[in-house]
C-alpha cells in the first residue's frame, strides 16, 4: 500500500462523514431494492438538487452509470458519439458496446473537449438503413484531460444535438469537481444548459460506491430501472448507497470536498511550476494535473508514490488530488523532486 497516492481519487478513502452515516443505518431491517424511507427521501432530494422535474436512480458504479443511463435512451441500430478519450472508450472494456449493442464513434479532440465543428462532418455517415444511426452526444465533465466545458458550450452541444435528433447525455464521475470550479450550481449546468441524461459522481468524491443517475427525459428513459436490473446494477441494499449520498448533500459536502481536490491540484501544479524541468501541459482547472516530468525522475519516484504515466511517449504523467489530499503529501513529494533535481 502506497502512503501516499496521487494515482487516482478513487485511491483516496471514505470521507468519515459517510462512513458514520453508513455505520448508523447498519442496524436492525430495512425493504430492501429502493423500497425503504431512506431510498425514497433520498430520491426526491436528488431531484431537487437538480431542479426537479426528471427522476434519479442509483447504481452502484461510475460504469454502471453510464451504461444504464446509455441503454435507457438507445437501440442497438444507434451510435453514440464521444471523443476519443472518453472514459466509455477508453477504460469501460467495451462494456457500452456489449451491453447496448450500439456503436461507439469516438473523435480525436486535443484537450478531450468535442464541439459542433468536430462532430458535423461525422454525421454525414448515417443516412440510410447500412449505417448506424446516431444517437447520443455523450461528454465528460470535467473531461479525462482535466478539462471543462462552460455552461455556454454544454448549451451549444445541446442545442447541436437536439438539432440532429440526438441527445446529450453527461458523464459526471467528476460532475462535483466540475461545478466547483465553474461555480455554478448542478442545475444551471445540466437541466438548464439542456442536458437529457447525467451522472453526479460519489465515488471518485469521499464515498465507498455509490452513483446518481439523473435522468430529464423520464419520459424516454422510462425502462431505466429494468436495464439497471438486467446490468447488476441494482444494489439489494439500497439503504447503504442511500445513506452515503445523504451524507453527501447534507452541508453540500460534494462541494466542499470537490473545492479541496481541487485547490489541492492548483497547489501541486504551482509548486512543481518551480521546476524548469516539469512542464505543465494543461491548464488546471480541477483535480488533476498534467506535467511533463524527466524521464530519469519517474522510476525513482513512483517507486514512493503512486501515480500513472498518461503518455509514455512524452514522459507526460497525470497527478490526481482527493477530498484527502493534504498540503503535507504536495509537500513531501515535492521534496522528493528537489533531492532529483539537485543530484
Amino acid at each position: 500500500m502506497f502512503p501516499i497516492s496521487f494515482g487516482s481519487d478513487n485511491h483516496s478513502g471514505i470521507h468519515f462523514t459517510v462512513f458514520s452515516a453508513l455505520q448508523k443505518v447498519n442496524t436492525g431491517f430495512c425493504p430492501a431494492y429502493g423500497d425503504d424511507p431512506l431510498t425514497q427521501d433520498l430520491i426526491r432530494a436528488l431531484e431537487a438538487l437538480f431542479g426537479g422535474e426528471c427522476e434519479a436512480s442509483l447504481v452502484i458504479t461510475g460504469t454502471g452509470a453510464n451504461v444504464v443511463a446509455l441503454q435507457s435512451l438507445i437501440h442497438s441500430f444507434n451510435a453514440i458519439i464521444c471523443a476519443e478519450s472518453a472514459h466509455i472508450n477508453v477504460d469501460e472494456c467495451g462494456a457500452v458496446q456489449k451491453c447496448t449493442q450500439a456503436r461507439l464513434s469516438p473523435i480525436k479532440t486535443k484537450d478531450g473537449k468535442l464541439s459542433p465543428d468536430l462532430i458535423a462532418p461525422r454525421l454525414l455517415g448515417d443516412r440510410d438503413q447500412h449505417h448506424s444511426q446516431f444517437k447520443i452526444l455523450s461528454i465528460s465533465q470535467s473531461t479525462e484531460y482535466g478539462t471543462l466545458y462552460s455552461v455556454e458550450e454544454i448549451k451549444t452541444l445541446a442545442d447541436f444535438a437536439h438539432a440532429h435528433n440526438m441527445l446529450l447525455h453527461i458523464d459526471g464521475a467528476r460532475l462535483a469537481n466540475a461545478a466547483a470550479a465553474l461555480e455554478v450550481d448542478l442545475k444551471t449546468m445540466t437541466k438548464d444548459a439542456g442536458a437529457d441524461i447525467v451522472s453526479f459522481g460519489g465515488t471518485k468524491n469521499g464515498l465507498l460506491f455509490g452513483e446518481a443517475i439523473i435522468s430529464f427525459r423520464p419520459e424516454l428513459s422510462s425502462e431505466m430501472r429494468f436495464y439497471r436490473k438486467q446490468c447488476n446494477q441494482l444494489f439489494s441494499k439500497m439503504r447503504f448507497i442511500s445513506a452515503q449520498y445523504e451524507a453527501y448533500l447534507d452541508k453540500d459536502l460534494w462541494l466542499k470536498n470537490a473545492r479541496h481536490a481541487n485547490a489541492m491540484a492548483r497547489l501541486l501544479a504551482q509548486r512543481l511550476a518551480e521546476f524548469k524541468q516539469i512542464k505543465i501541459t494543461q491548464k488546471v482547472y480541477v483535480n488533476s494535473v498534467f506535467a511533463i516530468l524527466p524521464k530519469a525522475w519517474l522510476v525513482p519516484l513512483q517507486e514512493k508514490y503512486m501515480f500513472y504515466t498518461w503518455d509514455e511517449a512524452r514522459n507526460e504523467v497525470r497527478l490526481m488530488c482527493s477530498f484527502n489530499t493534504l498540503e503535507e503529501h504536495i509537500d513531501d513529494l515535492i521534496n522528493s523532486i528537489k533531492e532529483l533535481a539537485e543530484s
